[in-house]
């Protein structure tokens, strides 16, 4: 298990900065460590924490303290649950789009606007179960997905953007950014046969910054600084303006 670093703790919650290449939880396929592990470790009162889920294949897993995801190659801030009660009320939230987040990412090429909002459906791809597609025509089972964006800085061949996604839909940025034809740098599952920018060796996807209601009723901001990789990516941006 990479080092873990924690951002925000009490009573109620742990906020991690979740380094690239570690799954949330287990996808059934994988052995590997996880979140999840790392949050039994070190707090083995939140086992019960939580609701179970059921992966594709019909296992039945359970996910003590997350009650959010961020993919495996992506970095950036994560909420854990130590209570039950902190994980219902901030599931409340979730669900009703009252938490605010801010990702950040480099995308291939130029975007023509430089400001917008991608209001696309998403649903599973019938070619590729790992994968899914966004749509002006809904297909299939599609929910609602709507993602804004900023473009901060650009060169000729990449772009580094601000990203906030109004829904929680799985894959979302990755597939509104590809459905613009601008997918995330080094992301294989969506722009397998691009080459990788910038000095990435991972999908240069990273949640940045998250807003919510704690528990006791205060608001709480968490941000999470850039990786290694992300930094350098800024400093050969910085080099071409």
């Amino acid at each position: 298990m990479k080092s873990i670093s924690i951002m925000y703790e009490d009573d109620a919650l742990v906020a991690i900065n979740k380094p690239p290449g570690v799954l949330v939880h287990t996808d059934g396929h994988e052995s590997e460590p996880t979140i999840v592990d790392w949050m039994l470790e070190n707090y083995p009162q939140a086992r019960d924490v939580g609701e179970p889920m059921f992966l594709s294949n019909g296992k039945q897993i359970t996910r003590p303290g997350v009650v959010h995801r961020i993919d495996r190659e992506t970095s950036g801030v994560l909420l854990l649950c130590k209570t039950q009660e902190a994980f219902l009320f901030l599931k409340k939230q979730f669900q009703e789009r009252e938490i605010k987040k801010i990702y950040n990412a480099f995308v291939y090429g130029v975007l023509k606007e430089k400001r917008g909002s991608i209001d696309l459906p998403i649903s599973r791809s019938k070619k590729d179960f790992r994968m899914y597609v966004a749509s002006f025509v809904p297909k299939g089972r599609s929910r609602t997905a709507v993602t804004e964006y900023s473009v901060i800085q650009e060169r000729e061949d990449s772009s580094f953007v601000e990203l906030y996604p109004k829904t929680g839909r799985t894959h979302q940025i990755r597939v509104h950014m590809k459905a613009l034809n601008h997918p995330v740098i080094c992301d294989s599952l969506y722009a397998p046969k691009r080459p990788c920018l910038l000095g990435f060796e991972r999908l240069a996807l990273h949640a940045r910054m998250i807003t919510f209601k704690h528990p006791n009723g205060s608001i709480l901001s968490l941000e999470a600084p850039f990786p290694e990789d992300f930094e350098h990516a800024l400093s050969l941006f910085s080099a071409k303006i």
